[in-house]
């Protein structure tokens, strides 16, 4: 693509209508990767990534984690959010073995309904913490655009479904992880920092942060950012230079990024970057 070229932008609509004709299972929000070794090794990949940065959420003595772990933290319910979280793959492997309460948005209906179903205990696989309600899910239905993590989620134009497991007192008091993973390509460039934006606003302290997991095609030929759009779901695939210009114009910081390893042969890179 020249330098000059225009690229589309995402249409709502047409992304979401993609999305209703792929199956609500793990192939169908993985490309067909659902069965493989992919999400074993994706979800094991973002634990660690997660939990070098925020080693208080180790739940078991580690190098990471002291033995003596009888520290006030102990007791604190940290609080994630998970953005276009398809069937709550995220949620359920990344997420729940690390935090206490997870507000899960998804627009695609069959998606979130899976989701939910899961959650509720409907299907064979288990949510860590639901049963013995030590754990919660906050389950939301609407989009990246429309979605403000700032706000509490009755003022907002979204859908709350149901909360599973601990019933929490608070609606909103700020997250102290945002995790968006395959899903920020639906927002054109505009959206994207303005989602941001408001993720920085909803964070809950120093030591919180927003973490994007993402594809990255490579960069211009002449090292400059780059980005191409699918037709198929309409998504915009960003370099890494492209992503990290949207990160400094939503005026937040890069504390660390990885390259996720392991994946399968023939795929983007996916990279992990943690911003404050």
């Amino acid at each position: 693509m020249s330098a000059n070229e225009i690229v589309p932008e995402p249409v709502v609509r047409d992304g979401i209508e993609y999305w209703n004709q792929q199956k609500a299972d793990e192939d169908g929000v993985l490309g067909g990767f659902g069965t493989g070794s992919l999400p074993r090794v994706e979800s094991c990949g973002s634990r660690l990534f997660l939990l070098n940065l925020l080693p208080e959420l180790c739940t078991v003595p580690s190098a990471l984690k002291p033995l003596d772990s009888s520290s006030s933290s102990a007791a604190t319910r940290y609080r994630a959010l998970d953005v276009g979280a398809g069937v709550g793959r995220v949620t359920a492997d990344t997420l729940l073995p690390l935090v206490s309460d997870v507000v899960l948005l998804e627009p695609v209906d069959s998606f979130i309904g899976e989701a939910l179903a899961r959650a509720q205990g409907k299907r064979k696989m288990k949510w860590r913490g639901i049963e013995d309600r030590e754990k919660s899910v906050t389950f939301v239905k609407g989009t990246l655009q429309a979605f403000d993590p700032s706000a509490p989620l009755a003022e907002q134009d979204v859908s709350i479904l149901d909360r599973v497991g601990y019933k929490a007192d608070a609606e909103n008091n700020g997250f102290n992880v945002v995790w968006c993973q395959w899903c920020l390509g639906h927002l054109s460039d505009p959206d994207l920092i303005a989602f941001l934006k408001r993720s920085q606003q909803s964070l809950r302290g120093s030591r919180s942060l927003i973490v994007v997991k993402e594809n990255c095609c490579s960069d211009g030929a002449d090292g400059t950012p780059k980005t191409v759009f699918d037709e198929d779901d309409s998504s915009l695939t960003r370099s890494d230079l492209a992503w990290k210009k949207a990160f400094e114009l939503a005026g937040l910081r890069l504390i660390r990024e990885q390259v996720q390893g392991g994946l399968p042969e023939g795929l983007y890179t996916v990279k992990m970057y943690a911003l404050r």
